[in-house]
């Protein structure tokens, strides 16, 4: 029997980087790993690594959300000092060999996923398959991962639910879902009209009351573990994000990811 594990670096608009991998049931050294999102630096990156005793070699892959910065911001430092994969649709991909923090290193390790398939982005171990989400970049999408059959949904920066985002999450064992604000800290806080509007406009981000509503549409009998990510620095806290979704978690386990550190190593299953 293999042990999934999952740890938060950054959730936030300050940079955002998650790692999920497989171990063995007796040790600790990752099997197959990979990262979603590069919006932190490698070299932060492997002190969080070394803390929990892994190390760059346990993860294969790079798998990309979306173009923006805080999601892909050490990207290019990844291509260049560790050469992995990196992972994305066409249409990212394109975006990617044009960004300026991107386009001279990213050739090289350029891998483009099929659409409406599965792609065996660690060969034999882990598959990934994209859906596209609302929000306001050149082209987000989610992922349903499949570590060996551990089904894992992650949908970060998604301007309001899809019916294939919850068709996903009503699969999974473990779903990270975004969190970003509470409508009224929004609604009073520092950002003027414009900005408010872009975030709460269906292509910005997904609410606080919207995430509760979504767990409450795609929870199941087999769902493990919720964690709530990217939330907002401004417009909300943890425990307003915690209390909203908590009614409708029901079995599984609940937590917001902090937003500028990291999480522990989680095992999410025996």
């Amino acid at each position: 029997m293999s042990r999934i594990k999952f740890k938060s670096f950054s959730s936030g608009s300050c940079g955002n980087c998650y790692f999920i991998g497989i171990f063995p049931e007796e040790g600790h050294r990752c099997e197959a790993g990979v990262l979603i999102d590069a919006g932190v630096s490698p070299r932060r990156i492997k002190k969080e690594m070394q803390s929990d005793g892994l190390c760059f070699d346990d993860f294969s892959a790079v798998l990309v959300t979306h173009d923006h910065m805080d999601h892909i911001r050490s990207l290019g430092s990844f291509c260049k000092h560790i050469s992995k994969p990196v992972w994305a649709t066409e249409v990212l991909h394109r975006a990617l060999c044009r960004h300026s923090m991107t386009r001279y290193q990213i050739n090289d390790y350029r891998m483009e996923l099929r659409p409406s398939a599965w792609n065996d982005v660690v060969p034999g171990r882990i598959s990934a398959r994209y859906f596209v989400v609302p929000h306001d970049a050149t082209e987000t999408v989610g992922y349903a991962i499949l570590l060996d059959s551990y089904k894992f949904v992650i949908m970060t920066d998604i301007g309001r639910m899809t019916d294939e985002a919850l068709n996903w999450a009503r699969q999974a064992d473990t779903v990270v879902i975004e969190s970003n604000y509470d409508p009224e800290m929004l609604r009073l806080g520092p950002y003027p009209p414009d900005l408010q509007k872009r975030i709460r406009n269906g292509h910005g981000h997904l609410s606080n009351p919207e995430c509760a509503e979504a767990i409450r549409a795609f929870n199941h009998e087999g769902l493990q573990h919720i964690f709530l990510c990217h939330l907002s620095e401004h417009n909300n806290t943890p425990d307003l994000a915690y209390k909203e979704s908590l009614p409708y978690a029901g079995s599984a386990s609940l937590a917001p990811l902090p937003r500028q550190t990291a999480s522990p190593l989680i095992t999410l299953a025996y």
